[in-house]
This record gives structure tokens, sequence and C-alpha cells, in this order.
């Protein structure tokens, strides 16, 4: 049985270049990498060092903080560099790769035959925590913890989005078996959320309570879904983690072995026939870049994740820890003269009616990095609840937030939001202001004050 949830506040960017529904096997890379720098709050503790031998499944890092959670290598081979950046601050740590990887091996099990302890422990040895993540504060979860609840989006609505569905398909035993897994960590509900505008496997499994989901992005969020399903309340935790991860825990309970299988999606406008990519963790993206991307007159801009909540890198940097999507899209850096007037080229898209998109909602688009203004004042127009389906009033939590006003900031729901959670309101908003980055430092105030 599953329950319906229609998210009515939303915007669809529909971009050029979404992957098309085929497979592409990469080539296996000379180099991957962990950077701890992809775990927001982790301070590095080193058990490697440049020279050493790993395997598939090796400790490479443990949290200074909590030594249960642990980083491993998701290939064999040898520690080629550790980088450092300022203040020795660990960048990245990076392994030359065997021809073919050589599993740890943690031994196959039943997560039925285990209790809750027994469970941690392996899924901790196995480096699976930093997979799950923690609401409120969207940080790392600590092992010891029970949550109310774990939830799960089976499916995304950013740009260019993955169809996970897709991208697991050989893959539904294993993630099964993830679910199963983590049906041992929490004393309540896992709830898996589904797209309700298709059908999939995710709609058969077990041990699980279906929701599907009808609206605009960000109704494939999990903090939208959170806050329609069971909303999280002072004092409470959550565990939320994505498909891929949950199908990786279960190939370890299936297989015994690490195995840091990536499907990828690597897309966008500039994108030579955008595909699916079968790589491993941590892969460089110029292995991707420099056999898929276009030949191209202007300057691009390639994207860790999606356009709204992704890092800009260059093509040398590693596929996030998270990541199961790379966008390309062209680089904004160039002045429209009297850019400011309506129906100037580079206004093709726009959440007004002041422009005609509205009569074309099926049309994809090209849009470059530009953002069509600058910096200015928040005045009150309506356009952040638009686009902001939670029932929160984000333009006073954002103030409440640059003003390190706690007692407010709890008051209008800090304990319930994600940076991801305003990427919509980042692009939207007249004001410019970025959100993403004022809520991001407003959960680690709340962190070091409230705990």
């Amino acid at each position: 049985m599953s329950h319906d949830i229609r998210i009515k506040k939303g915007l669809n960017i529909k971009l050029k270049g979404i992957a098309e529904k085929t497979f592409s096997d990469l080539p296996r890379a000379e180099v991957y990498a962990i950077k701890p720098t992809d775990f927001h709050g982790i301070v590095p503790k080193l058990t490697v060092k440049v020279g050493d031998k790993v395997k598939a499944g090796d400790v490479l890092f443990y949290s200074k903080m909590n030594e249960t959670v642990k980083f491993v290598a998701p290939v064999s081979g040898e520690i080629r560099d550790i980088t450092r950046g300022a203040k020795r601050r660990i960048l990245d740590i990076r392994i030359t790769a065997d021809k073919e990887d050589n599993f740890k091996d943690f031994g196959k099990k039943d997560p039925k035959n285990l209790d809750r302890e027994e469970m941690t422990n392996h899924l901790s040895e196995a480096g699976c925590f930093p997979f799950l993540i923690q609401r409120p504060y969207d940080i790392i979860v600590d092992p010891s913890e029970i949550p109310k609840a774990i939830f799960i989006s089976s499916f995304s609505t950013v740009p260019l989005a993955a169809d996970e569905a897709f991208a697991l398909q050989g893959q539904e035993e294993a993630f099964q078996a993830g679910i199963n897994a983590l049906k041992k960590l929490t004393d309540g509900k896992i709830h898996l959320s589904v797209d309700g505008n298709q059908t999939s496997f995710f709609d058969t499994t077990e041990n699980v309570e279906i929701h599907r989901i009808f609206g605009k992005h960000p109704a494939g969020n999990v903090g939208v879904q959170i806050a329609e399903i069971d909303p999280i309340n002072q004092g409470e935790r959550v565990w939320v983690v994505k498909p891929q991860d949950v199908a990786l825990i279960g190939r370890l309970f299936l297989t015994g072995h690490y195995d840091a299988t990536r499907v990828v999606a690597f897309a966008g406008s500039e994108v030579d026939n955008p595909r699916y990519v079968k790589t491993k963790q941590g892969v460089k993206i110029e292995e991707l870049y420099d056999k898929y991307i276009m030949s191209s007159a202007h300057e691009m801009r390639i994207i860790n994740g999606d356009v709204l909540t992704g890092k800009w890198v260059r093509k040398n940097n590693f596929l996030g820890f998270y990541n199961t999507l790379i966008s390309v899209i062209p680089e904004g850096n160039y002045y429209t003269f009297f850019g400011w007037m309506p129906f100037t080229q580079n206004r093709i898209f726009s959440m007004s009616r002041t422009f005609f998109s509205w009569l074309t909602p099926k049309k994809e688009y090209t849009l470059d990095t530009n953002m069509n203004g600058e910096d200015r004042a928040m005045v009150i127009t309506g356009e952040m609840e638009q686009v902001f389906p939670m029932d929160i009033y984000p333009m006073q939590l954002l103030k409440a937030t640059l003003v390190s006003d706690i007692e407010k900031m709890e008051k209008l729901g800090i304990y319930e939001v994600a940076p991801e959670d305003f990427a919509l309101i980042d692009y939207t908003s007249s004001s410019k202001v970025e959100a993403q980055t004022i809520i991001r430092e407003g959960l680690d105030l709340m962190i070091k004050e409230v705990g």
C-alpha cells in the first residue's frame, strides 16, 4: 500500500542534454581519489601513508571526533599521493589503481540474522556509515544513535537528474538486501518515496512504507518529503540515504565486498550524446570529459553534481563521494548590453510571466551560468515562497540566520531544512542571495551552540 503526496509549489527547469537511457562502461582509470572535503564537519585521521598498498574496503581515514565513522578505499592499489591545502588540510587521498580490484573480505551475511549492535559494527568496519546523513544538520550520522525513521528518495527532480531506477537495473536484489540491513538500525519505519508519474521495481520493495510523490522540483528532495510524511521535532533524529548507496550496502552483505561501483549520468548541453556511465567511486572526471565532451567554441563549466547544488570543478578533479551526476553547461562569462531590459536574448527562461517561457512548458533550454543580476537587498516579493513548498517562511529564516538569532531560527524551522532545500531560491530570487551558504552556516551555528 502506498500514500499519494502532491507538492504544489516549485519550479521545473528543463535543460537540454538529459542522459539517454543507455549504459557505457568506462575503462578502468589509472587514479581514483577520496576527498575528505566531501564530508561536512569531518576532521580526518589518516591510517595510511604514501606508498602503502590497500585493498578495496581498507580504511583510509576515520573521523577524529568519532572513530566508528570510517572511510574506505573504493579500489585496490597503491597510495599515490595525499594532497594537502592551507594549514595542511587534507584535500584528497589518491590511489593508483590495480588492473583488477583485490577486495577486503568482510564475509557474506544475512541482515535478518544480525541484531542492531552486530549490524552497526559490520557497517562501521566496511565504511558504510558515511552514506547515512542525519537530519537535522545535514551531517554524517552518529552510529550510536537510533533514528526515529530512515528516509530514501528513489527519484530526483533536479535539472538533468539521473533516473535511479534505470541506474539500478540488475541491482534489485542488492537494493532489497540494503533495505533489510537498514531496517535493523531503526525502531521506526523506512520511508521510500517514489515518482508518482512512473512505475519501477521500487514500487515492490519490501520492509518499507512507500509514498508516491507528485509535483515540481523540489518534490524529489528528501527534506520536502520528510516535512510531508513525518516532520522533525526538536531533539529528534532521522537518517537519509540515496538509492545507489542502499544497493552498495546490499552488495556488502551479498558478496562480502565493498563494491564501490557507481552509475553516473554524464549530462548537459555540452556533452556529446549524454549517457549513463558505469565506473567507480572517486573516478577522475577527466576520464569522462575527454571521452564524451563535444567540441565547442565557448568555455564550459563542469559541475560535480546538479546545476543547483553541485560544485564547480576542473576536469582534473574527482567524482564526488555522493554524486551520481556530472553536469556540463556553457560558461556565462559575457555581458549583454541593456541586459536588464525584457526580451533580451539571455532571458530565454524565467519563472516570471514577463517573458514567454511559460507558454512552452515542455521546451528544453540551453542555459549558461550568468546570474543576470547582482546582489541586492531582500525585499518581500513572494518569489521565495512560490518555489518553497515546506511550511516555513524562507525569507524570515534566512534573515534570522544572517543575524545568528538562534531562538528565532529554532521557531522558524532551522531543524527541518538542509541547504539543498534552498537551491531554487538561489536560482529564482531577484536578490541573488546565496541562500544555501547562509543555511549551511546557520546549521553549523546550531551544531556549535545547541548540539
